[in-house]
């Protein structure tokens, strides 16, 4: 019997809502009340919501599909990938708007917490999830930081599940998308708009379960860490 009591559980997910930060295409995330309590006719009241959004929305997973044409869907991706050991690597005491997370910072973590080990989620931790509920300086017009290609190259030859990051995109808004190509392309996946990741310390384990979509590109998803306490 798994003890629960032994572990923290840490939610590293933005509630969604209809001010926050997106890429800027699509319609972002609405719900509206269809039937409320006070004009519900059956004894027992409800209240009925519709939902629209973008699936890239919030802390949302990008599937290999997103960006490549034969890649794994949202509903493809194994249970196995998505309850995973987690590495955090905490780059925020020197990352600024402009900063691109290096295969120096990968080699810097490594040297002080061990090598990154086989089918190991790593989450890239920069601090601008603190702009969270300030959109536009969170948008900051797609300049916020970002992961090299070489970066994302290196923790290919981990064999890691996939990447995650505070920020709208692992790659900056003018770079071309390289990192989602590279990653996306070697069946792995990547979560964006990470919240909290600071309270996870370096080595963690998490359960990353996004609504499953036949077909889906994308998904938002509920990313809970578990540490030891």
């Amino acid at each position: 019997m798994f003890d629960f009591s032994q572990f923290s559980f840490i939610d590293l997910t933005h509630s969604l809502t209809s001010d926050i930060p997106h890429w800027g295409n699509g319609c972002g995330f609405q719900h509206k009340v269809e039937l409320d309590y006070s004009n519900c006719t059956s004894n027992v009241k409800f209240r009925v919501q519709s939902l629209q959004m973008s699936a890239g929305i919030g802390t949302h997973m990008d599937a290999p599909l997103h960006c490549i044409p034969d890649g794994a869907s949202i509903a493809d991706i194994p249970l196995q990938s998505l309850i995973v050991p987690c590495r955090v690597i905490d780059v925020s005491d020197r990352a600024n708007e402009r900063y691109c997370i290096s295969p120096d910072d990968i080699s810097r973590f490594e040297n002080e917490h061990g090598m990154i080990s086989k089918n190991t989620f790593v989450i890239f931790y920069t601090g601008w999830d603190k702009w969270w509920l300030q959109p536009e300086k969170y948008r900051n017009e797609l300049i916020f930081p970002s992961v090299s290609k070489e970066a994302a190259a290196l923790l290919l030859t981990r064999n890691i599940v996939g990447i995650g990051i505070d920020t709208l995109s692992p790659d900056a808004g003018d770079s071309g998308f390289p990192v989602h190509q590279l990653i996306l392309d070697a069946g792995k996946y990547i979560i964006e708009n990470i919240y909290n990741a600071k309270q996870l310390g370096p080595i963690a384990q998490i359960i990353a379960l996004p609504i499953k979509i036949q077909d889906g590109t994308e998904a938002p998803v509920r990313l809970v860490g578990i540490k030891h306490k």
